[in-house]
């Protein structure tokens, strides 16, 4: 893989869904080293019993620690940046953990990372920073600003950000529930039969860091155009291929979720550079030279529409039960339950 031979890699929040899709990617590649940095030993030693492979190493540790995070950074090349806490109630109800872990956690990584001399840094983030409205989205908003920052504070680490929509079959994700709700015998519980979620697959979520690895200049954030589909539809294909006679049941909104989510504002849309699949939107590179806020401006800038999962492409529920089955889990899923 090109830009990769010889050269290690670290991974933070390795042992997530994430983490486990770049190993799957990397193992057979010329990459010398993988480093795997997290605070989940059982996890750590799950992954070690699975791929038995020297090229990986385990780091424990916490972005919470600054110390922690630069012992693991020593010789390192690339940093994947994936550690966060990405559950909407858990973060609205443990706000300042989600400060500590996705605020916090991040500017120590970059700063490591800087003080070390790493030649890039790959920062994921989520469609629920833009226009947040719940703590986890908020804390994200804010990561992607200690991004950019850090990116204005040096020309020897290249910094960047991807942020994207719900991952299918990610842990803790929407699809895994409704599957585990038929096993069970129990009623697909749907907030809202007409919200819309855009839908990437773990590897399409790889293939977007990997796109900004190659292209990124400092401070860009890079999104990939995605498709989309309402939760009823979704529900609907899940209950399709698992059991057609499975009860839908309508529980309303979760607290801090909503109607749609946004990949790119109205305001980043208007300077994006399309890139074909992705949007680039650059680096405000402006300083803090007050005359161009209260004096000169920017211009007149056109009006954007908002890249949202209500704009974007609607899949429907043929559509969807097709994008399930190219994935693993759904495929594992239907043969274990049709034995």
């Amino acid at each position: 893989m090109d830009g990769f031979k010889g050269k290690t890699l670290l991974i933070t929040g390795g042992t997530g869904s994430f983490g486990n899709a770049v190993l799957n990617r990397f193992l057979n590649s010329e990459l010398g080293e993988l480093r795997i940095f997290s605070r989940d030993e059982k996890k750590q030693d799950d992954m070690r019993k699975t791929y038995r492979n020297e090229k990986i190493k385990f780091y424990i540790g916490d972005v919470r620690d600054p110390a922690s995070i630069e012992n693991a950074m020593h010789g390192v090349d690339y940093i994947f940046h994936a550690a966060a806490l990405k559950q909407v109630p858990s973060c609205e109800f443990f706000p300042f953990e989600a400060v500590k872990t996705n605020i916090l956690g991040t500017n120590n990584v970059l700063v490591a990372a800087i003080r070390e001399g790493v030649k890039k840094v790959i920062c994921l983030s989520t469609d629920k920073a833009a226009y947040p409205i719940n703590a986890m989205g908020t804390s994200k908003a804010m990561m992607e600003k200690i991004v950019f920052a850090n990116a204005r504070t040096t020309d020897k680490t290249l910094i960047a950000c991807t942020r994207y929509g719900n991952v299918m079959c990610s842990r803790g994700s929407v699809i895994p529930l409704f599957i585990g709700q038929i096993k069970n015998g129990q009623p697909l519980m749907i907030t809202n039969p007409n919200m819309t979620r855009f839908l990437m697959s773990l590897e399409e979520a790889v293939e977007l860091v990997l796109f900004a690895f190659r292209e990124a200049k400092p401070g860009d954030l890079l999104i990939q155009k995605s498709p989309a589909c309402t939760i009823g539809d979704l529900a609907q294909a899940v209950r399709e291929l698992f059991d057609p006679d499975a009860e839908l049941r309508r529980i309303g909104v979760r607290h801090g979720e909503k109607l749609s989510e946004t990949l790119a504002t109205s305001e980043e849309k208007a300077k994006a550079e399309d890139l074909g699949n992705y949007w680039r939107i650059p680096l405000d590179g402006r300083d803090l030279n007050y005359g161009k806020y209260f004096e000169n401006g920017e211009g007149l800038r056109d009006n954007a529409e908002p890249y949202t999962s209500h704009n974007t492409e609607q899949l429907n529920v043929e559509q969807i039960k097709e994008k399930l089955q190219e994935l693993e889990y759904v495929r594992n899923e239907l043969k274990d339950w049709r034995r």
